[in-house]
């Protein structure tokens, strides 16, 4: 995890995901959207998973701190550490995922892969993963013995994870492909919220 703190300081509002894959799909939709986050005094901080929130929450709020305006995204399975670090931080209790969302943390149905697969269809993935030539490499994965069963959805899912990088590269690039009305809805309401 590769920090700036004194930017981090400067930030008017901060938004906490959990990888670099969902910093990636916030950077580039900001980008579409004509945002020039760094000059907005928006930072999007990759914490290196969802359990290192509590440090985060810590550095931002801790004594001494100016006000900051904070978001999230995180991944269904995380939905938990979110909530029990936002209320050990006073920002709340007993959220519910409206309480969350009033916050401006917003919770990937499953994640962020799963919402861009969704959103774009199997056929379209399958076009963007073509131009970027690895298509036969796809293909290739598809037919083996453990993803055998699996819907396309699960495939495409699982193939991102293969390679180190390819997450935040598909990240980005799949986020390219949407149509800018059907953005999956965290995404575009944690950008909305900063």
């Amino acid at each position: 995890m590769n920090l700036d703190l004194p930017g981090l300081a400067a930030a008017r509002a901060v938004v906490l995901v959990e990888g670099m894959s969902d910093r990636a799909a916030l950077e580039a939709l900001a980008e579409r959207r004509g945002r020039a986050l760094a000059a907005e005094g928006v930072v999007i901080v990759a914490m290196g998973g969802a359990t290192n929130i509590d440090h985060f929450l810590d550095l931002l709020l801790g004594p001494g701190r100016a006000a900051v305006r904070l978001a999230g995204l995180c991944d269904a399975a995380e939905e938990g550490y979110f909530r029990r670090a936002l209320e050990r931080a006073g920002l709340g209790s007993r959220l519910s995922r409206a309480g969350l969302e009033a916050l401006g943390f917003y919770v990937c149905a499953d994640d962020l892969e799963d919402e861009l697969i969704r959103a774009l269809g199997v056929a379209s993935v399958e076009r963007v993963i073509e131009a970027q030539g690895e298509i036969r490499s796809f293909r290739t994965f598809q037919k083996q013995p453990a993803q055998q069963g699996n819907r396309p959805e699960q495939q495409l899912h699982r193939f991102m994870g293969t390679h180190s990088g390819r997450k935040s590269k598909y990240a980005r690039l799949l986020v390219g492909a949407l149509d800018l009305a059907q953005i999956p809805r965290p995404l575009d309401r944690v950008l909305a919220h900063v």
